[in-house]
């Protein structure tokens, strides 16, 4: 369970910080603005000023112009962050081309570009980096301009030391990018370990909670609801063929019932009954899951999309039917005439998207939806929702190995969208009969 909650997405976790790349950006802008000025007017070595304030310049731009662009907290996909870091790496060489090459003493800062990305991106972008790198240092160490010296003078370094400080680049270049990329690794992989083993103990620790709730639940209403029940009976009895309340107390006889049928379920969620065992068809656990909510006036749709293979076969799992009924459940609540729920499969996954027309998630709590005591149902329409439904739904469908995702339709006329999605293979890892449905 904790690898399948906790296991981190491979495009999230090398996801740089903007604000980070522009603030070491502005650290290279100071120390080479410094570098220039000291060597040009401090030594007064010869030296092309107005060519390296111009790559310097042109480096300080692209930082003003991803700062007005970007909000600090953005994250850079990784080949966007590929992209700036490479730009860096350009830059750098070209100050370089023209002050000496490989000779300069500070050509040992081409190896930050690649340290950067060790820390931050994968493996194979920082590879391509480093190549990148290192095919750069080898082209300044046979072109470059002269590096700067005293005037009328020209310091000719042999090419052992030039080629010496090559290996120094390339050296260091490997050797700091592994090590970087392993500390890295190593704290990414657990920084995840640890967000994802709270996240399931916080979520434990509420279902725990609620398993004491269920069954004092079960056991204050069952007394009520029978009562509710006999009443229900003895008015049926009393009206006789009286059409006017026959089919309203007929309901209400009906719904009691499904009260009790529920609590009995909420009770008995964990067990492992004969029941529990047997196989259960794709199509009939959708039939199963809106039955009981088309008594409601609200037209429920059904819209098979497209079905790859042969129909999946799992266990009858009561946490899945009860967390694709609360969906349900909510849909219809919420929908003005009618919810359409659409499901498709292929050879690797499972899909089902439930659609509602009502007035959707509100936008401040979208985000949110699926956390505990975050209700969907307004204060000012007596709503006293605490969220908790969702909570556990979604809680149940990801125990068994499903993703949830809430969202708002941008058709017109559509509001709310679920999506539940299950890997084929987790779905099926339920049935002791797996082989069979494929």
């Amino acid at each position: 369970m904790l690898m399948k909650m906790g296991k981190p997405d491979p495009l999230q976790i090398h996801h740089l910080r903007l604000n980070t790349l522009l603030r070491l950006r502005w650290l290279a802008v100071v120390g080479q603005s410094a570098a220039v000025l000291f060597v040009a007017y401090i030594l007064q070595f010869p030296l092309p000023v107005s060519l390296c304030f111009a790559l310097i310049a042109l480096s300080a731009g692209l930082n003003l112009l991803l700062a007005f662009r970007y909000p600090a907290t953005h994250r850079l996909p990784p080949t966007f962050a590929l992209a700036i870091m490479l730009f860096d790496a350009l830059q750098l060489a070209g100050l370089l081309y023209m002050t000496g090459g490989m000779t300069n003493p500070f050509s040992l800062l081409m190896t930050v570009p690649v340290v950067i990305s060790a820390t931050s991106l994968s493996a194979r972008w920082t590879m391509l980096l480093g190549l990148l790198v290192v095919a750069m240092a080898t082209v300044l160490m046979f072109f470059h301009l002269p590096l700067p010296w005293f005037p009328g003078q020209t310091l000719r370094m042999p090419f052992i030391y030039t080629f010496g400080m090559w290996i120094a680049v390339v050296s260091s270049i490997a050797f700091t990018a592994v090590y970087a990329y392993r500390v890295a690794e190593e704290a990414r992989l657990l920084a995840n370990a640890l967000s994802a083993t709270e996240l399931i103990l916080q979520r434990e620790q509420h279902l725990s909670a609620l398993d004491g709730l269920a069954a004092a639940a079960a056991h204050e209403l069952g007394t009520p609801l029978a009562t509710i029940a006999l009443v229900a009976k003895e008015m049926e009895r009393a009206l006789g063929e009286d059409s006017r309340f026959r089919e309203d107390v007929v309901l209400l006889r009906s719904q009691s019932e499904r009260c009790r049928d529920i609590l009995k379920r909420l009770t008995s969620l964990s067990s492992e009954g004969e029941v529990h065992l047997a196989r259960l068809p794709f199509t009939s656990l959708i039939e199963e899951v809106i039955d009981p909510h088309r008594e409601f006036g609200i037209e429920i749709l059904l819209r098979p999309g497209n079905l790859l293979g042969s129909e999946p076969v799992g266990r009858r799992n009561p946490g899945v039917i009860y967390g694709l009924g609360n969906l349900v459940e909510n849909a219809v609540d919420f929908a003005r005439e009618k919810v359409e729920l659409s499901w498709e499969w292929n050879s690797s996954t499972i899909d089902i998207k439930l659609t509602d027309d009502g007035p959707g998630f509100p936008a401040e709590i979208v985000d949110r939806i699926g956390e505990p005591y975050m209700s969907r149902r307004p204060p000012d329409e007596g709503g006293r929702g605490l969220g908790l439904g969702l909570f556990i739904a979604k809680t149940l469908l990801e125990r068994s190995g499903a993703s949830v995702k809430f969202g708002n339709s941008s058709e017109p006329g559509r509001g709310a969208v679920v999506k539940v999605s299950w890997p084929r293979e987790a779905f099926l890892a339920r049935s002791p009969v797996a082989d069979d449905a494929y």
